[in-house]
């Protein structure tokens, strides 16, 4: 997985399930089994533990991972797989007073964070793995690297942040410089940039725009560096705002990428420009959000405001 470049939470998931894959067969050696047991349990994830469908999803490209790339085993197609349904539902969306009321009750790193996340519709990750050299100021512009599907894009930089971003970039400096003069100041790098730059992990361009408050042990290198800000801090500062807010609906920091975009077609921009802002492959992703506008039943008059009229 380390070869393939899988993120740490990735790796993560798909040792837990084919762990709990191998421990649901009464530990059987993975080479003994095949296509049928792979779809006994998919289909017990979904009927006995009710798991969501993207949990399930999730399962099943751990176990074909395990039997094409690490046993060299080509399964069969699995049919028949009790499948975990899919609710269709319609992403939340905060209104621009809403946004304002979650923004009005954070501060400090959250708040430019947070305001980042709906001015530009960077995912909450996207966001705090920005790095300084990904910043241009001059353009108005953010490249967002590595994204969803290991794509690169940009995103517009909005001028309300520019001033508190710089701000918070000299104070990033700052930290860094005082890491370097302890014999610290090194940042994780991508793929194998560690080894065609072999100082390029003390350079500022390469350092996290929102870095941790604390030093961490990687967990992968075993080596002591500043990682940049956890993404828990943000979420748990975001729903304690909503709360404040007395917003009602039931949102996150995703809701606010989900309120950029729909915000963007209320203002009339095109649905191409909304797809590539956000990335999204396909603009069949994209028109969930057209559908967000036309289910509040825009410009039709309800019957009974016309008896009363």
């Amino acid at each position: 997985m380390r070869l393939k470049h899988f993120s740490l939470s990735t790796e993560k998931s798909y040792v837990y399930y084919i762990r709990d894959y191998i421990l649901f067969h009464n530990k059987q050696h993975p080479k003994k089994m095949g296509a049928s047991e792979i779809r006994a349990y998919l289909s017990h994830l979904a009927t006995v533990r009710h798991v969501a469908a993207s949990t399930q999803t999730v399962a099943l490209s751990a176990l074909l991972f395990l039997y094409r790339q690490v046993l060299g085993i080509e399964l069969p197609y699995i049919d028949n797989i009790e499948r975990a349904k899919r609710p269709q539902r319609l992403p939340v969306v905060f209104t621009r007073s809403e946004v304002m009321r979650i923004l009005a009750n954070l501060d400090g790193i959250n708040h430019l964070v947070v305001s980042l996340l709906y001015g530009t519709g960077m995912r909450l990750m996207e966001g705090l793995r920005l790095r300084v050299k990904d910043i241009d100021f001059e353009y108005r512009h953010i490249t967002v690297r590595d994204g969803k599907g290991k794509k690169d894009r940009h995103t517009l930089l909005p001028e309300s942040v520019i001033q508190p971003l710089q701000h918070q970039l000299k104070k990033a400096k700052h930290l860094h410089e005082q890491d370097l003069a302890v014999g610290y100041g090194t940042v994780e790098l991508p793929y194998a940039l560690a080894r065609k730059y072999p100082s390029a992990h003390k350079e500022w361009k390469w350092q996290f725009v929102f870095p941790s408050g604390k030093r961490s042990l990687d967990p992968r290198s075993k080596v002591v560096r500043r990682h940049h800000l956890y993404e828990q801090s943000v979420q748990r500062a975001v729903k304690k705002a909503i709360q404040k807010a007395e917003i009602t609906k039931n949102g996150g920091c995703h809701t606010l990428r989900h309120s950029f975009a729909t915000h963007l077609l209320e203002d009339g921009y095109d649905i191409r420009t909304v797809q590539e802002l956000l990335g999204h492959k396909d603009v069949k992703t994209t028109m969930i959000y057209t559908h967000v506008l036309n289910k509040g039943g825009h410009g039709v008059q309800s019957p009974l405001d016309k008896e009363f009229a």
